[in-house]
């Protein structure tokens, strides 16, 4: 190990410890002390449970809990298992980097874009109940709630319209680490159908390498809040959304049961993802006794076939949820039941325009700042361990997922608290921190692989040129894995300009952004308007990965293994 490479090496994990996992911890020090009745400022200064049983009697409380872990649970649940089925139909004839390009749209779209787009499609007068008026006969939109629910069903579809493409493209992934082929030859071989190949010999060795992303998917599903307030119940709402409204309640005295809920909120998540790892433990024995039972079972075949045919309607959906953004900003009249609007207008673009410029501004401040520090931090972890020589131990990879999987309304009041103490609070300074707190993340995850992947023989070969370690980075790495770098960014881009929450919180409502505004619209403003804040939000990270894709084409034009990143 090399003494500046041990050097790097530690540097970073510092920056990373007291930037990243420290502003955490001190929020959530934060928030439990008010949870507990600790808040000085209000003159709470005694130990209680007293939150926690005004948290119990707030009316809706426990539909709130109800409505939490049914969408949260069992969209991940459901996502998971059309996710596999569709893997298992499709496997042979889409690899990953042909997923990749299929999925892209669905993965780039902002979740509040996606939850305005999808209340286009499902309203009672949304395209879908559009298509239906004329066999059914409405002349008028029905009285049906199709959105906000009572039972969280358009939040639970929703939240599946984003999972699912998230989990193929982390299936297909894990997929490309295992020879699929040969296993599914041997066990047809045996007489076993293609679906119980797949439980008994392909999932089991999938499934280790999706555990992270799936407590990811997990944790967000129970603890989502912009999708939520778009789509989900508003009396009472989730348990997420409830705490968000509690805390900004005029009365102070309710942060108290809000922390309460904050923290209730991170425990619920806690237990869930440990109720998943009993679960998996339960699986595993019950596994072991089917496979020595020796029993072929049914083929699986037509469960494999209703899984894809419901992946597929879901991106349909998804789909017609995108363009419905881009015919809601320039619709002007559009009366029920027309399919399409009967006039068009570049009106709500106009009227708009000083407020949404103001958001779009904002928007690419934080999303350039954050992106930027993210990447800087990831590039120097990655080159630190290549200087060290030392692979990444397991303590610093959950270092890198812990912002993930807490639930950001469990730490983020207790972290304004702690920047109000440094003087931080309600600024774009800590709003960027904020955000970098779950950009970074995604950032080192996307880029870690291409960078473990770069071809050693070439550092070799500048090494003997006599190139130091500063001029094998800049010479040959990035250079080399320019598109890897682009594309991170682009996923960067994309965690930047959906963050509602850290917005919210540490912008103290002073820092208007697309999202934070798109997600105000939803709640009963102009259509017209919302589709153009809900367009430009779906649009930045649209442009990111297009950006990702052209610039190094044009750079490595006449070096075609460039052009095409060998390195990833």
């Amino acid at each position: 190990m090399s003494h500046d490479g041990r050097l790097l090496r530690t540097a970073v994990l510092v920056v990373v410890g007291l930037g990243l996992i420290a502003p955490i911890a001190i929020g959530l020090w934060q928030t439990g002390r008010a949870a507990f009745g600790i808040l000085p400022a209000l003159g709470q200064d005694m130990v209680s449970l007293g939150p926690w049983h005004e948290l119990a009697d707030l009316p809706g409380f426990a539909t709130s809990l109800r409505l939490t872990l049914v969408t949260g649970i069992g969209s991940t649940l459901l996502s998971l298992v059309l996710a596999t089925g569709f893997c298992a139909t499709v496997h042979a004839r889409m690899n990953t980097s042909a997923g990749a390009r299929m999925l892209t749209p669905f993965l780039a779209i902002p979740h509040a874009a996606m939850a305005v787009g999808l209340a286009f499609v499902l309203a009672p007068s949304g395209w879908i109940a559009r298509m239906i008026a004329p066999h059914a006969g409405w002349d008028r939109p029905p009285d049906i709630a199709t959105v906000s629910d009572g039972w969280g069903l358009a939040l639970t579809l929703g939240l599946m319209i984003k999972e699912v493409p998230f989990l193929l493209l982390v299936i297909l992934s894990a997929l490309s680490q295992i020879p699929v082929a040969r296993h599914m030859a041997a066990g047809r071989a045996l007489g076993y159908g293609r679906g119980i190949v797949w439980i008994k010999m392909i999932m089991p060795q999938v499934w280790p390498l999706i555990r992270l992303p799936v407590w990811v998917v997990l944790a967000y599903g129970l603890s989502v809040v912009d999708m939520a307030i778009i789509l989900g119940p508003s009396n009472p709402p989730t348990l997420a959304v409830a705490v968000t409204r509690w805390f900004s309640d005029p009365d102070p005295l309710m942060i108290l049961p809000a922390s309460a809920g904050a923290i209730l909120q991170a425990v619920i998540v806690g237990l869930a993802v440990a109720m998943l790892m009993v679960a998996e433990a339960a699986v595993k024995r019950l596994g072991r006794w089917w496979i020595r039972r020796g029993g072929r079972g049914s083929s699986a075949e037509p469960g494999l076939w209703a899984a894809s045919a419901l992946v597929m309607a879901l991106m349909a959906v998804g789909a017609l949820a995108m363009v419905s953004l881009v015919v809601w900003s320039m619709a002007w009249r559009w009366s029920f039941p027309q399919l399409l609007p009967e006039s068009w207008s570049l009106n709500p673009w106009s009227s708009a325009q000083d407020g949404w410029m103001r958001a779009l501004s904002n928007t690419l401040l934080l999303a350039g700042a954050t992106v930027g520090l993210s990447l800087g931090l990831a590039i120097a972890w990655l080159e630190g361990e290549d200087r060290a020589r030392r692979s990444r131990a397991p303590w610093a990879e959950a270092l890198i997922y812990l912002p993930l999987l807490i639930p950001q309304i469990g730490f983020l009041y207790g972290l304004n608290v702690g920047f109000l103490q440094i003087g931080l609070s309600g600024g774009i300074t800590a709003v960027i921190w904020a955000q970098a707190l779950f950009v970074f993340p995604y950032v080192m995850i996307a880029l870690s692989d291409p960078w473990r992947a770069l071809d050693p023989r070439m550092i070799r070969a500048a090494a003997a040129l006599g190139a130091g370690p500063g001029r094998r980075l800049w010479a040959v790495k990035l250079p080399v894995l320019i598109r890897p770098i682009l594309t991170a960014a682009a996923i960067g881009v994309a965690v930047s300009v959906a963050q509602y929450l850290p917005t919210l919180f540490m912008g103290a409502g002073r820092i208007a952004t697309l999202t934070t505004e798109a997600v105000t619209l939803s709640s009963g403003s102009d259509r017209r308007v919302t589709g153009v804040y809900a367009t430009l939000q779906a649009g930045l990270p649209f442009a990111a990965y297009l950006a990702a894709f052209l610039i190094p084409a044009i750079l490595h034009r006449n070096r075609r293994a460039l052009s095409g990143a060998s390195a990833t």
